[in-house]
């Protein structure tokens, strides 16, 4: 394969990605579109496609995608309509889908994405509203291809960028993006695996300069975020080897083989007649109030962007710290409510980015799952601001934390941790490290005075741990200074 860094070629990049939400009922019909339900279960007879069903709109997918849209700087379209998209297959009972084709419900907005060597804003061409279709299953018969329509119905957003991006880390970058804010909003899980989200991708490549678009390929099947980078990393090298050997490319549809790591034809891609778009006639337009969009506005919680920028500028926390904490909505709400109890921005900031993420990755769990309340992280944090505890000890403590629900301070006076800041004690204990260590202090006094750092150890060492090392070194100074 040729290198992805060809310098003659570009790539040209749009992705369409489809997010399932998390409304409590299907788009058109009053039933749970729960993942992992018993093969149609989820079902309705407007779900199976009966005649003389109508649907009946959801009113959270209008104002699911209006917030999508929002987030996204889309204008939002003061009327709307849905259409049927017709096509015919086993997982669609109706031989339709009601979607959105000529008026989407948002359109022309845009996001901002962030790479190692620069930022780049990506366009949104339009996100509209559909319901998903069924699930054909072919690897649970030998002979058969089984149908579950518990899916049938359950209410999507599509989201259509522009061809704006130009790279596989781009598409990643992007992707990312997308799914940060789709689960700041609640609206969507952004469960890939799951196929909560999914993503389709438009590949092309041209000669750089050349401002014609050359002829694209759709690439599906992509379940994971890396698989959509190496994905299109092959395509464009595929198509790049190709025309090099004085080939063409042909429109269609790819899927992706994860297994294999490389792409297998699908069918010709579609044009959208073929689809034989026409008004929904059972459902009427969306008529969008100025009240109502305030209202949606209002609801907006804080965006990660705007988030990541007060965590730098107000709480003073670096970048790339500010960045890990905002990356998801519940680890900036848990350090959130940390540091309105206890405020230490930095303090807070530096155990859950060190102590609580390695718990959260040994065990594989989100923040939600995390056995250590705000309220207990920042007892064991003010214990060790009080100099009551050693940086040390605070680990052991935090450990023991996991699986306890004893309080810090319980547990540090049960594990004999608490530093002794009893001068009288301390000052007995430095005398004798003095009386046993002159060679030690003629040094000392002759100018080695990285001496301190040994007077110190044997301090500790000779109060197991437990002498305040601030209050220590301030003795310690003083004897040696006096005699």
């Amino acid at each position: 394969m040729s290198t992805i860094s060809n310098e003659k070629y570009e790539a040209v990049i749009g992705l369409e990605v489809h997010a399932q939400l998390l409304t409590n009922s299907k788009a058109f019909a009053a039933v749970s579109p729960q993942y992992g339900s018993a093969p149609n279960t989820n079902v309705t007879p407007l779900c199976l496609g009966h005649p003389g069903t109508l649907p009946v709109l959801n009113e959270n997918l209008v104002r699911f995608t209006i917030k999508m849209g929002l987030a996204t700087n889309c204008k939002v379209a003061e009327k709307s309509i849905f259409a049927r998209k017709n096509y015919f297959y086993p997982d669609l009972p109706k031989g339709y889908q009601i979607s959105q084709y000529e008026t989407p419900i948002c359109y022309d907005g845009h996001i901002d994405i962030e790479l190692e060597e620069y930022n780049k804003t990506i366009g949104i061409t339009r996100i509209h509203m559909e319901e998903d279709a069924g699930k054909s299953i072919h690897d649970q018969d030998p002979y058969h291809t089984l149908v579950d329509l518990n899916r049938a119905g359950t209410p999507l957003i599509e989201i259509v960028s522009e061809p704006d991006l130009r790279t596989p880390q781009e598409a990643y970058e992007y992707l990312k993006k997308i799914r940060q804010i789709v689960q700041y909003l609640e609206i969507c899980d952004g469960n890939m695996e799951e196929g909560s989200l999914r993503c389709d991708a438009n590949v092309s490549i041209r000669l750089r300069g050349q401002k014609e678009l050359g002829t694209r390929t759709e690439l599906k099947n992509m379940n994971s975020f890396r698989n959509v980078e190496r994905a299109i990393t092959f395509e464009i090298e595929r198509q790049i080897e190709l025309v090099e050997a004085g080939g063409e490319v042909v429109q269609k549809t790819l899927l992706w083989d994860p297994n294999k790591l490389e792409t297998r034809e699908m069918r010709s891609k579609e044009e959208a007649h073929d689809y034989r778009y026409f008004p929904e006639p059972d459902l009427p337009p969306i008529i969008i109030k100025k009240e109502t969009l305030e209202d949606i506005q209002a609801e907006l919680p804080e965006l990660p962007s705007v988030r990541l920028e007060r965590f730098i500028k107000e709480l003073g926390l670096s970048e790339d710290d500010a960045f890990i904490l905002t990356e998801t909505r519940p680890l900036a709400d848990y350090f959130e409510k940390c540091i309105s109890i206890l405020d230490e921005p930095k303090a807070v900031s530096n155990v859950i980015l060190t102590e609580v993420l390695r718990i959260l990755n040994e065990k594989s769990i989100d923040i939600d799952e995390f056995s250590i309340t705000p309220e207990r992280l920042t007892a064991l944090i003010s214990l060790k601001q009080d100099d009551k505890i050693s940086s040390s000890a605070m680990q052991t403590i935090f450990n023991e934390m996991i699986e306890s629900s004893e309080s810090p301070l319980e547990l540090a006076e049960k594990l004999n941790l608490i530093q002794v800041s009893d001068s009288g004690f301390l000052e007995e204990i430095v005398d004798q490290v003095i009386q046993d260590n002159p060679d030690e202090v003629t040094r000392y006094k002759e100018g080695k005075k990285a001496l301190m750092g040994f007077f110190i150890g044997q301090v500790m060492k000779e109060s197991k741990g437990k002498a305040n090392p601030k209050l220590a070194k301030d003795i310690v100074t003083k004897k040696l200074d006096d005699n």
